[in-house]
């Protein structure tokens, strides 16, 4: 399948921040996707861009320190690349958008739903969690101790060194990254009910999250409920069978399926 694809870099708080556009529009909001930590848009949405550009526009943004996106001087937070990520969409004149986010994006993708409420329609939150009880125990303990080493001649690595303008920069990356994940803050459940739009919750079976954490997340957002009593909730959970954290971005057989269904309904 091929698509229209433009490149292009938008200047916003500090970041010369890079973003693709592939296909046209058609009417619809357009879906931007956020990708995951040490990731760019090629490790992240690969598999699945040119068939979802085959039926909508897409915007694909590069957050600071990743991909073409270089380091700036300051933390990553969840709610500065989500700030980032509304001022982009400012830039390109986007008044509304469906959101999709995978791992580190898929919470960054919230937060631009709690901050910016106005700028989404949907959200697709893949892999992704409100708080940092959702991983499997000992998880957070193992993320503290990843060293970029452990990294070299993955393909993340292999994309940071052909992509970023500062490839001696992955080591400050992986720091950055840890220190993400120490102070990402708990999402409170009256700032979920506030944000009000539907939400697809897309977890492996095999993921670094809890499947339980999961459905936490789908109640949350609004599902878990009697259906075939009360009518079906605007939310949605998707739970992937045989996928990994990494391999749930790789599952087009089924993410193409349920995510563009989810945002046309």
């Amino acid at each position: 399948m091929t698509s229209t694809v433009t490149s292009s870099y938008a200047d916003v708080n500090g970041l010369r921040m890079y973003y693709e556009t592939h296909g046209e529009p058609d009417g619809r909001p357009p879906v931007v996707l956020i990708h995951g930590a040490f990731s760019a848009t090629g490790t992240s949405w690969g598999a699945l861009l040119a068939p979802l550009a085959a039926t909508r526009q897409v915007i694909s943004v590069e957050l600071q320190g990743h991909g073409h996106t270089a380091d700036v001087d300051r933390p990553l937070r969840m709610e500065q690349l989500a700030d980032d990520v509304a001022a982009l969409l400012d830039e390109l004149d986007v008044q509304v958008a469906d959101v999709w986010g995978y791992s580190m994006g898929g919470s960054v993708a919230l937060h631009v739903g709690l901050a910016h409420p106005e700028k989404v329609r949907k959200l697709v939150l893949q892999s992704s969690s409100i708080d940092n009880g959702g991983y499997h125990p000992g998880h957070l303990e193992a993320m503290d101790q990843l060293s970029p080493e452990l990294l070299h001649g993955s393909p993340f690595h292999e994309e940071y060194l052909r992509l970023s303008p500062h490839p001696e920069g992955f080591g400050t990356l992986a720091e950055k990254v840890r220190d993400l994940v120490r102070n990402t803050p708990d999402v409170p459940a009256s700032a979920i009910a506030a944000m009000g739009c539907p939400v697809l919750t897309v977890v492996g079976d095999s993921d670094i999250f809890r499947p339980e954490h999961a459905v936490e997340m789908f109640r949350a957002f609004g599902g878990g409920v009697n259906g075939d009593i009360v009518g079906l909730p605007e939310s949605q959970l998707a739970v992937l069978p045989g996928t990994t954290h990494i391999g749930t971005s790789q599952r087009a057989d089924l993410l193409l399926t349920i995510v563009p269904a989810f945002l046309d309904a």
